[in-house]
């Protein structure tokens, strides 16, 4: 199996995991066990959070409406009030994540980088998700849009971020979504924020790893990264429509079966092999 063919499976199982609350991290260890990559461990370590450019850049070009804060109104003095509004919030939700990864990123790195770790908190997370559901059932969200979310409702969501930083398997956007409908947001909503949230924070992630990978690239590490990247990109701008049109008449309870089935999985597999 050749390193591009490699590159493109990274690369759609990215696109696929990173907006679905299933954990990206999660099916990206499985994924490492079957499928791995001919190259050095620096690089393997960097490829798998830099390949998120790729996802995140979908999300940019499918919002860049909402997303761009500057007007070409007189009117409205060339900026978009809202936008800007919607900025701070996703900037306040991004400071426990910011503070964590600064402190003890690297020990929790170390420390909870494992697939009984991650096992855990797939199934965790996954029965949360279906109590969530259920109970929302008999209640109306609070929240419906973006706008109406608050500065502290931003900073409560941002706390959830922070386990799914400390503990892998937990899923970004499953902890940021789960942590927004069980504090009375939309499912909508809920995800279209996670989706902004997830712009500065994989952006700083895939920076600092590249910092530390440095800039003596190979062409083929090149090509693989590219591709990696490329197809993330793709692939996502498929999943974020479905994604969006699936919670408009769905909730999220299939995801967490889903994510108790791979999390036992892992414990099984693991178990029986490692």
């Amino acid at each position: 199996m050749t390193e591009i063919i490699k590159a493109i499976i990274f690369g759609i199982v990215e696109g696929i995991t990173e907006w679905l609350p299933v954990s990206s991290t999660g099916h990206m260890i499985l994924l490492d066990e079957f499928v791995t990559l001919d190259q050095s461990a620096a690089f393997k370590e960097m490829f798998l959070v830099v390949i998120q450019l790729g996802a995140i850049m979908a999300v940019v070009l499918t919002y860049f409406p909402r997303l761009w804060p500057f007007s070409a109104s007189r009117e409205n003095h060339f900026i978009k009030k809202d936008v800007w509004s919607m900025w701070f919030k996703v900037l306040v939700a991004c400071i426990p994540a910011v503070i964590v990864e600064f402190t003890i990123g690297d020990y929790a790195e170390a420390m909870f980088y494992n697939y009984t770790v991650v096992a855990i908190m797939l199934i965790l997370v996954g029965v949360f998700f279906i109590i969530a559901e259920y109970a929302n059932k008999y209640h109306k969200p609070k929240m419906n849009s973006i706008a109406e979310i608050t500065y502290k409702t931003a900073f409560i969501i941002g706390m959830f971020q922070l386990v799914a930083a400390i503990f892998p398997g937990t899923s970004r956007s499953g902890a940021t979504i789960l942590g927004a409908l069980l504090i009375g947001v939309s499912r909508t909503a809920a995800a279209e924020f996670t989706f902004f949230l997830a712009i500065p924070v994989m952006f700083g992630a895939s920076l600092i790893k590249l910092i530390k990978f440095g800039a003596d690239f190979s062409g083929n590490e090149l090509v693989v990264l590219g591709v990696g990247m490329l197809t993330a990109f793709v692939v996502s701008m498929i999943v974020i429509r479905l994604l969006m049109g699936y919670i408009k008449k769905h909730d999220f309870t299939a995801f967490g079966w889903y994510r108790i089935l791979l999390g036992t999985v892992v414990l099984v597999y693991f178990g029986l092999w490692v």
